[in-house]
């Protein structure tokens, strides 16, 4: 047994719900008692059946159901309570969207749209040769240039020493001949 002797717990005990009916009474005694308070906030200004406005039209029960507020007590009529996390549900109408207006990204999706401008911008100074990159493409790049230069002049000195060659064998077969 546990200490302080066996200690009451909410299972196995029979639950009591209140009826839909029971509770649409309750909210109807609610809504008489105010409505009965506002009428002797006004001070009497008409008969207890009449309205201020004079139109029964507009107080009608289901019109009560929209406008009812409870009465606050005390101190909450002063202060207005709010749940800054409470996210309000508001319903718009077709007419009322905006689809030509700006379109609110996502963070991911910003996030991508500025991964790929800052890739742009990024070839676009490479094309330019601004970057570092770039710098050691250009100088890789004439290194290369210079290589194949000298490498052209060889070959063709080559080719020319060559062909001297083989001028000079013709002209010593020449000679042989002539001899």
């Amino acid at each position: 047994m546990p200490k302080g002797g066996k200690k009451g717990s909410h299972k196995g005990r029979m639950r009591q719900y209140t009826s839909p009916e029971e509770i649409e009474a309750q909210l109807q005694a609610e809504r008489q008692k105010a409505k009965e308070e506002e009428e002797n906030e006004d001070g009497g200004a008409g008969a207890i059946g009449d309205h201020p406005k004079g139109d029964k039209s507009q107080y009608s029960e289901d019109s009560e159901d929209d406008e009812f507020q409870q009465k606050r007590k005390g101190v909450e009529g002063l202060i207005d309570i709010e749940n800054p996390n409470r996210a309000v549900q508001t319903a718009k109408k077709v007419t009322q969207l905006d689809l030509d207006g700006p379109k609110e990204l996502s963070r991911r999706e910003r996030e991508e749209i500025e991964k790929q401008k800052a890739k742009e911008r990024y070839m676009k100074m490479h094309l330019a040769g601004k970057t570092e990159q770039a710098k050691a493409d250009l100088a890789r790049l004439a290194i290369i240039r210079k290589q194949r230069e000298e490498a052209a002049k060889k070959k063709e000195e080559e080719r020319k020493v060559n062909k001297a060659v083989l001028r000079m064998g013709q002209v010593n077969k020449f000679l042989l001949l002539i001899k």
